[in-house]
């Protein structure tokens, strides 16, 4: 009778490999979105003359800064006493501050494009701004208190803005020579600016999140295509 051999013993498989870790929040993730599209190439005169070519945006801004002036001080008692930032109210303040980025953004080097006199959101316009409504509401003493807790990173973001005012000082005379502005001349303009409205959102309780000490560099700032 002919033995039979047993058969080797199988290999066992291999445990699976461990769960990779949750990725945490994605860098840039604050709710308050200020950005801008570089130009590949500028007009050589024009930064030499956008500071009076905008002046009817100045006017404008103006009157628009005044009623958000009275607009703080209703949404300041709505918040204090219903928790809630009536709706109109805060597309108002998010317009104003929107109009405003757009003609920075022109002024400051960052788009040749001249602004829409818009409080809205104006999607074929390279400068965008933001904010998303609160609807889970406010709460009731971050009036009293956002202004004050506000003051350190405040600074920092006027100190980088007051750099950024240099910087693009500088860049009217390399876009002069060159037609260009150097992506990182950009983003010295760009980023410190996205400081000053995230603090001036946050100063305006439009948001509960305390913005981060975090120098971004997003994908919009690249040259456009």
């Amino acid at each position: 009778m002919e033995s039979t051999t047993p058969p080797p013993p199988s290999t066992p498989e291999p445990p699976p490999p461990p769960p990779e870790p949750a990725a945490g929040p994605p860098a840039g993730d604050y709710p308050v979105r200020l950005d801008a599209v570089r130009q590949p190439e500028y007009n050589r005169w024009l930064p030499l003359v956008k500071w009076l070519l905008a002046f009817p945006h100045y006017i404008v801004l103006l009157f628009l800064f005044i009623g958000a002036f009275f607009v703080k001080i209703i949404a300041f008692f709505a918040v204090l006493f219903t928790r809630r930032y009536p709706e109109g109210l805060f597309n108002y303040m998010a317009g104003v501050l929107r109009w405003e980025w757009r003609v920075l953004a022109y002024v400051y080097l960052l788009r040749d494009e001249y602004p829409p006199f818009s409080l809205g959101e104006e999607a074929g316009y390279p400068a965008r701004f933001e904010i998303p409504y609160p609807a889970q509401g406010i709460d009731r003493w971050r009036p009293l208190v956002q202004w004050l807790l506000i003051i350190p990173y405040a600074i920092v973001a006027g100190v980088l803005t007051w750099i950024a005012g240099i910087v693009a000082l500088i860049g009217v005379f390399v876009i002069l020579f060159t037609k260009e502005l150097p992506e990182g001349m950009f983003k010295l303009i760009l980023i410190p600016y996205r400081w000053q409205f995230r603090a001036s959102a946050y100063m305006l309780f439009m948001v509960d999140r305390y913005p981060p000490f975090v120098w971004e560099e997003d994908d919009a700032t690249r040259r456009a295509p």
